[in-house]
């Protein structure tokens, strides 16, 4: 069975995504612990924290990159539109074209840029104008000016942060609800960076969007919400293990933090 599309009063609500006591491990070592969290609709959330603490982790639960990870193991549950994702009924490969993800480094495939769009919407099973979906997609990566006359190239031919955003025009192609998006700007200089900021506020009329970023200031940017996560001593032995500190509108996380770890991390004193 795969996920069945949203019904009209699902569609209604205000959370997209929802993590429902969530911990995640790896072998033996548990990465992540306890974490609740409910993601907006039609928002930016960003994940923030210091290396380690499991933002990444809990990024890749949300469309079940993790199953790929040999060893690694989720206790709790992670709703989609009000579906549990990990219910064994559920095709984790549908999962993925629902909730796209754009990676840290730019990933092109070895194919010309108008393959690098087409191909996912091929195989997903893309009936319709692909001429059509390359263009839109493009656009609204806000790339199609720049490759309009050299659709036949190699998407390697671009820059990293043109790059980057084929990559994003390539997650649009395949229409999921959903995109994720892992430290998308680590490797790009700010001009790009700004760039696929300026795209994010655009996206997020059509799409949810989840994005782990270092940069406190980029979270300001562009999200609506923000999850502060942060490493702890864990209960039952002396490792230190991730947990979401916490949650809230991006402009209280940053002007009016509840926890002090929160105001310590946001005002540069670790991390």
């Amino acid at each position: 069975m795969t996920v069945s599309a949203s019904s009209t009063a699902t569609a209604a609500t205000a959370t997209c995504l929802s993590l429902q006591d969530v911990s995640i491990s790896y072998g033996d070592h548990e990465a992540v612990r306890g974490v609740y969290m409910e993601i907006p609709r039609g928002k930016v959330t960003a994940f923030i924290g210091p290396s380690g603490c499991g933002k990444s982790t809990v990024l890749r639960a949300l469309n079940r990159m993790n199953d790929l990870i040999e060893g690694c193991s989720l206790r709790g549950r992670v709703l989609f539109d009000g579906q549990d994702l990990y219910a064994r009924n559920v095709d984790p490969v549908e999962v993925r074209r629902r909730i796209g993800m754009v990676f840290q480094k730019p990933n092109p495939f070895p194919k010309s840029i108008y393959e690098n769009i087409a191909f996912g919407a091929r195989i997903n099973g893309y009936r319709g104008d692909m001429d059509e979906l390359v263009e839109r997609s493009l656009r609204k990566a806000a790339l199609w000016e720049e490759t309009k006359d050299k659709l036949s190239e190699s998407g390697y031919a671009l820059s990293g942060g043109q790059q980057q955003r084929l990559c994003i025009a390539r997650a649009i192609a395949i229409e999921p609800e959903v995109i994720l998006m892992d430290e998308p700007c680590s490797a790009l200089d700010p001009i790009s960076t700004l760039k696929i900021e300026e795209m994010m506020h655009e996206l997020k009329k059509s799409y949810t969007i989840v994005i782990v970023t270092h940069n406190m200031q980029q979270a300001v940017r562009v999200s609506d919400m923000t999850g502060f996560f942060n490493v702890t001593a864990h209960p039952d032995s002396d490792r230190k293990v991730g947990c979401l500190e916490e949650f809230a509108d991006t402009e209280a996380i940053f002007n009016a933090p509840r926890q002090q770890a929160t105001l310590d991390y946001v005002s540069g004193r670790f991390g």
